[in-house]
């Protein structure tokens, strides 16, 4: 089934648990679509599992655009939120919705999702009267990192609660789509999830989301530098995959690799008439 912002919204209705992974390039973004999942979000995060870089401040539009296009052309089913990253929509409106319309326009994006509460307010209007659909994003804002002092879990007090619940309401008036809830407690999770009518996609965020995303190479073992407490790792591919190029070298050093089987030969006729010539 193809998804849609009106199926994740009719998804809270039902009672229905939506479920979303990144992806950043064509291959896991078939496979991750070939599973059934509901939501890819190319996300800024390509910034660290993807380029290297330190956190996600370095990541531009363009970065963004080519990573989206090659999700794009290998989901065919699952709705697909490209990241504005740093500065694309924290300077004017005007440059707000111009960078959000190229995710939608270049990269082929179903919609745009952007860091903030009640601050970025006059831009996610902006952006959804251009007839772009948003996704908000508010509790750990990774692209706020410098100034949160870190990547620390959000909402623990209660001035930071009633913030995070306000920003919520904000965010479902000026009408985005979906809110994703990033390393908050859970039972202040809970009291957005239950204030508002659109769905929560939780992100260390507890059990009482709509809905639950995670970055793809931490929950498969492919990023090794840090792994945050709310990750669960359902595989840990990239011990596989570097046993895997372990016994790759062994075998070419020891001749084991290629075999007849992965190499091609003349035919008899040309084969003996060569050996003759050479």
């Amino acid at each position: 089934m193809k998804n849609t912002v009106a199926t994740f919204k009719e998804a809270k209705e039902k009672g229905i648990k939506l479920t979303m992974l990144t992806a950043y390039d064509y291959s896991f973004a078939k496979l991750v679509d070939e599973a059934g999942i509901d939501g890819i979000l190319v996300g800024d995060s390509l910034g660290m599992v993807a380029l290297g870089y330190e956190n996600t401040l370095s990541v531009t539009i363009d970065d963004m655009i080519h990573h989206i296009k090659a999700v794009r052309r290998g989901a065919k089913n699952a709705l697909i939120v490209g990241d504005m990253p740093f500065l694309s929509y924290h300077i004017s409106v005007e440059d707000s919705v111009k960078n959000a319309g190229r995710l939608i326009q270049e990269g082929g994006c179903h919609a745009v999702k952007l860091e903030g509460g009640i601050e970025v307010l006059d831009k996610v209007k902006a952006i959804i009267k251009a007839q772009i659909p948003v996704m908000g994003h508010i509790g750990l804002t990774p692209q706020s990192v410098n100034m949160l002092g870190g990547f620390k879990v959000q909402g623990k007090s209660k001035e930071q609660i009633k913030k995070l619940i306000d920003d919520a309401k904000y965010l479902e008036e000026a009408g985005v789509f979906s809110i994703v809830l990033e390393a908050v407690p859970d039972e202040v999770a809970k009291i957005i999830t239950e204030s508002i009518s659109i769905p929560t996609i939780g992100i260390g965020a507890g059990k009482y989301c709509d809905g639950q995303i995670l970055v793809i190479n931490d929950m498969l073992g492919l990023f090794s530098d840090f792994t945050p407490k709310f990750v669960k790792r359902y595989r840990n591919l990239g011990e596989e995959i570097k046993s895997g190029i372990l016994e790759y070298i062994e075998d070419v050093r020891e001749g084991k690799f290629p075999e007849d089987a992965h190499s091609f030969k003349l035919n008899k006729e040309i084969s003996d008439e060569i050996k003759k010539l050479y």
